[in-house]
């Protein structure tokens, strides 16, 4: 897809049009000197942990000493942010300035009541949190308003909300409550949304695939339709959904439904003209073999992760329609070509839904979080790595089951599978390929006992291990798997706030992202996640600061372990506390029900036929 602008395209010069010129930039001045200095010393003292803003500072002993690839990578992370930090708004005059600066129209009607809401919650409003909004809103611009209403009113899955209340309506009650969370989360910016109807997508896998060339056209539409409209042609009050009420059109979209293995030709429809990906069809059959990348990745550095929206994206890596279970075979497939206004927890950055928290971040299950706890102190954690989960992300089956990522990174984590291979016995570890030494310090090192090095402190496996078709087992299913018998057995279970008791805690996708992304972030414990979807709060979470990004081949994971296990126990602690820390403060429940009700307050306006007139203003009268 097309990058959404998101460079300032409203000059001062046409900020000046409503206020003497020389009076605003004057008094602007001095309120960004006074909060941007005000906030440094408020963050201090919230955060103690985070240094100022001193170059000195982010010269960390270790980085002096190290000059690892990953000392680089965070001490360029650290200095982002920091400048990143010093962009808050605090006052409403200043966040609609920079709302406008960003984003080249007003901020929609109701933008006032919400500063006030985010400041009474404390939020940390920073402008460049809330591009997501505008990539994936701003090509509904192109699309007639009225016509999107129709298309909203009657889908099986959609939230109602009318006169300041909210319902929702399903055709399937056996769902997963999806729907009831998210119509619970809407209920909490009551009575200050104007009347809208929002799709949502219940299914785990991601849904609405229009062909780049489609959603280029729409992106350049949006782009010259953006304007600063003078004050006085503003107006503040929504049209309202009475139309289709009385109408109740009915709008059939025409969903491709395929059992086929077809959904990385779909993808890759979307996806640049130029990109790598983007004639290279899928697999026709699934034989042994699996293809790596055959050379450095352009987003990493040194062979670790640097731009982590670029490691998600499938466009750039055609490998990945071999080594992941969305392009192997998904659990279901339905999809659209067209643009219609969905709601969805996360997507590839190909689809088109709207991102919204996933619903199962706003549950309180254990299985989820962890529950209250969040783990013990650092210096009393296990020096160890643990994951558990399911043998999801599709229907792996006796034909392709060693093509699917949790598989591969289940038996590269294995040490007994890996000391087989180093033996030769390259059979034992059909989902992966060692990684020849000279790609990582670390292979050198441990050549020829790699896998005892694993055994020393990765504790990876299987609670189930999700054949299809199911084999029945007295009131169940049979966890393990016949064809995988062979290569891995299921283990026991590990529950959330146990794994809190190890120093670090990876992620890797299921059927779609993964749903104790959030509870990681808010543990004692470091959070290392590879993954190809994006969600809503990737703008505020940032890699090697908040988190250890590596890349969903898991080429990298034994070298990023090699450096904190080795001499880096310090840096790990640091990027788990200062995660805590930061979730604690941008990944709040507040501030997921502060992101949708700014969301739908963008979408209310865009399905409004007066949307190039709604705007707040009063900043400027």
């Amino acid at each position: 897809m097309r990058p959404d602008s998101a460079k300032p395209v409203a000059s001062y010069v046409q900020l000046a049009m409503y206020r003497g010129w020389q009076r605003y930039i004057a008094l602007t001045a001095i309120v960004v000197f006074i909060v941007y200095f005000g906030f440094l010393l408020r963050q201090d003292s919230l955060n103690p942990i985070t240094p100022d803003l001193s170059p000195s500072q982010f010269e960390h002993p270790a980085l002096k000493v190290s000059n690892h690839p990953i000392d680089h990578l965070i001490k360029k992370a650290r200095f982002g942010f920091k400048q990143l930090l010093g962009k808050r708004s605090v006052t409403l005059e200043q966040a609609a300035s920079r709302y406008r600066e960003r984003r080249g129209r007003h901020p929609p009607p109701g933008f006032d009541i919400w500063f006030k809401a985010a400041q009474k919650k404390d939020a940390i409003v920073v402008e460049e949190f809330f591009d997501r909004i505008h990539h994936d809103i701003n090509p509904f611009w192109a699309l007639d308003p009225h016509d999107m209403r129709v298309q909203t009113h009657t889908q099986p899955q959609v939230i109602h909300v009318r006169s300041g209340k909210a319902s929702w309506v399903t055709d399937d009650d056996k769902r997963p409550p999806w729907i009831q969370l998210w119509t619970a989360l809407v209920e909490e910016m009551l009575p200050h949304l104007p009347d809208l109807d929002m799709v949502v997508n219940v299914m785990d896998e991601t849904r609405i695939l229009v062909p780049w060339e489609k959603i280029d056209s729409y992106v350049a539409t949006e782009e010259k339709m953006r304007k600063l409209i003078h004050p006085d042609d503003a107006i503040s009050q929504y049209s309202g959904l009475s139309d289709v009420d009385a109408a109740n059109e009915p709008y059939e979209p025409n969903w491709i439904h395929s059992e086929t293995n077809t959904y990385w030709d779909h993808t890759r429809a979307a996806c640049p003209p130029d990109s790598i990906a983007r004639n290279i069809s899928s697999l026709a059959s699934f034989n042994d073999s699996i293809d790596y990348p055959t050379g450095p990745m352009e987003y990493t550095y040194k062979g670790f992760v640097q731009n982590f929206t670029a490691s998600q994206d499938a466009c750039r890596q055609p490998h990945l329609r071999g080594m992941h279970g969305t392009f192997i075979e998904s659990v279901s497939m339905s999809t659209l070509h067209e643009l219609l206004p969905m709601f969805g927890g996360s997507k590839l950055p190909q689809n088109n839904e709207i991102l919204i928290p996933g619903a199962m971040y706003l549950t309180d299950d254990p299985f989820y979080s962890g529950g209250r706890t969040h783990g013990v102190k650092w210096a009393a954690k296990k020096d160890a790595l643990v994951w558990r989960g399911a043998a999801s992300g599709g229907r792996n089956k006796v034909d392709n089951w060693w093509h699917f990522h949790r598989h591969r990174w289940v038996q590269m984590m294995n040490g007994t599978t890996v000391s087989a291979m180093e033996a030769g016995d390259e059979s034992r570890g059909p989902s992966f390929k060692l990684i020849p030494p000279e790609t990582y310090s670390v292979l050198k090192k441990q050549k020829g006992k790699l896998g005892q090095w694993l055994s020393s402190f990765a504790d990876v496996g299987f609670n189930i291990l999700e054949c299809f078709p199911r084999v029945p087992s007295g009131k169940g299913y049979l966890k393990t798997c016949e064809y995988t018998d062979p290569f891995m057995e299921v283990m026991q279970s590990v529950p959330m706030k146990t794994q809190y008791k190890y120093k670090y805690l990876p992620d890797v996708d299921g059927n779609s992202f993964s749903a104790r992304w959030r509870g990681f972030l808010l543990s004692t414990s470091m959070p290392l996640k590879a993954t190809i979807y994006a969600e809503w709060h990737d703008d505020r979470m940032i890699p090697w600061v908040h988190f250890v990004p590596f890349d969903s081949s898991y080429m990298d994971i034994y070298g990023i372990m090699d450096y904190f296990l080795n001499g880096h126990d310090a840096e790990a602690q640091r990027i788990a506390e200062e995660g805590r820390v930061w979730a604690e403060s941008v990944y709040r429940r507040d501030d997921m029900m502060l992101y949708v009700w700014r969301l739908l307050l963008e979408y209310a306006r865009v399905v409004d036929d007066n949307r190039e007139r709604l705007a707040f203003v009063e900043d400027l009268r």
